[in-house]
């Protein structure tokens, strides 16, 4: 799960960022595929050290004993 997140979450993102900065220019799909890469090598090592924390923080937000 976490590896999917991460690919999605910034598939999106890089998309997102990159049409803004570049707009719809002739290089946006190979500057997308390289912020895509770069943001993801970032994100899915942070996911992974990030994830327990969340994790707990959800339960207890949810289960609050």
């Amino acid at each position: 799960m976490p590896l999917l997140l991460s690919l999605l979450m910034t598939f999106i993102v890089s998309l997102i960022s990159t049409l803004r900065v570049a707009g719809l220019s002739v290089d946006v799909l190979r500057l997308w595929m390289s912020s895509w890469a770069l943001s993801w090598m970032a994100a899915f090592p942070t996911l992974l050290l990030v994830l327990p924390l969340v994790r707990r923080a959800t339960a207890a937000i949810v289960d609050p004993r």
